[in-house]
């Protein structure tokens, strides 16, 4: 019998030119960063996480592709990243730079007593990630309507708080200067809950800004809502065999 070989999935379309120049001047950045930064070990530790997304999106070029929105977007948060892990996130000196721009202090007029940089980046990872965070739901999962807003902002909130954990267990494990330098707590002892809190404000925003846009595009969203709460009729189907008196989804299973 003759044997059939499946071909290979085709690589997704390439970027946009756009898309590529900023990929290019984010590796400059991150080049140019990862020169002398204020700590080494510290520098290494921030950039792992970066490191294992490269490879995820590396490895699943061919079954997908972000649109040039999310690339952008996920382009922009590396670079801001980038500086953060150049200077350690506590050390970032951005309110030396606003003082030679304008001549006063950031941290002075808003009555500031930390460096405010760490709890920037994570109500950016909300703002600027949820949008590709969506479109993989949308694109892969299928989702719609009210999944489609909720379940984004549900894996924000839920990675962000890993990531917390994360941050906890490597101090646990590093200790000293370098687990402090990668916790950033600089004293508070809300830190935690106050970055959490901060990425899900950013990924609210972006989702309703998103889902004004939508508004404005579609005729009625509320309808589109009011589907995506709806069981299909297989799976009603299914949930009414579930709930059968003596019937249970394993024995039904068993006795196929």
């Amino acid at each position: 019998m003759a044997q059939t070989t499946a071909k290979p999935a085709a690589l997704q379309p390439l970027p946009s030119v756009g898309v590529r120049v900023a990929a290019a001047l984010y590796l400059v950045i991150w080049a140019r960063l990862a020169i002398s930064p204020a700590d080494r070990s510290t520098w290494v530790l921030e950039n792992a996480l970066v490191a294992g997304l490269v490879i995820v999106l590396w490895c699943c070029r061919r079954a997908f592709r972000f649109s040039n929105v999310s690339l952008y977007l996920i382009l922009t948060f590396l670079a801001l990243h980038a500086l953060g892990a150049h200077y350690t996130y506590s050390e970032v000196p951005y309110d030396a730079w606003w003082q030679s721009l304008t001549g006063h202090s950031l941290n002075e007029a808003l009555g500031w007593q930390r460096n405010h940089f760490d709890r920037l980046i994570h109500f950016c990872y909300g703002l600027l990630l949820v949008y590709p965070i969506r479109e993989f739901f949308l694109r892969v999962v299928e989702v719609r309507g009210f999944w489609g807003y909720f379940l984004p902002l549900d894996v924000t909130l839920s990675t962000s708080a890993v990531y917390e954990l994360i941050e906890w267990g490597a101090a646990e494990v590093f200790g000293g200067d370098l687990g402090m330098h990668y916790l950033g707590t600089q004293g508070d002892i809300w830190d935690a809950h106050k970055d959490m809190a901060l990425a899900a404000l950013g990924a609210l925003i972006a989702i309703l800004i998103i889902a004004g846009i939508n508004r404005r595009l579609r005729h009625d969203p509320a309808w589109d809502w009011a589907q995506s709460m709806k069981a299909s009729a297989h799976r009603r189907s299914l949930a009414c065999n579930d709930l059968r008196p003596g019937t249970t989804p394993i024995a039904r299973l068993d006795n196929k």
